[in-house]
C-alpha cells in the first residue's frame, strides 16, 4: 500500500471515529437510538 492511501485511511477512519463520538454528545440521539434497539425487541 502507498504512504499517500495509508495517510487518507488514517484521516477517514479519524473522521469517522470523531463523527461517531460527537453523536454520544448528543443525548436525545442516545435515547432515539436506545427506543430503535428496544423496539426491535
Amino acid at each position: 500500500m502507498k504512504t499517500w492511501t495509508k495517510w487518507l485511511a488514517y484521516g477517514i477512519a479519524v473522521l469517522l471515529l470523531l463523527a461517531v463520538f460527537s453523536f454520544y454528545t448528543r443525548p436525545d440521539f442516545l435515547l432515539t437510538l436506545a427506543n430503535e434497539i428496544w423496539a426491535c425487541f
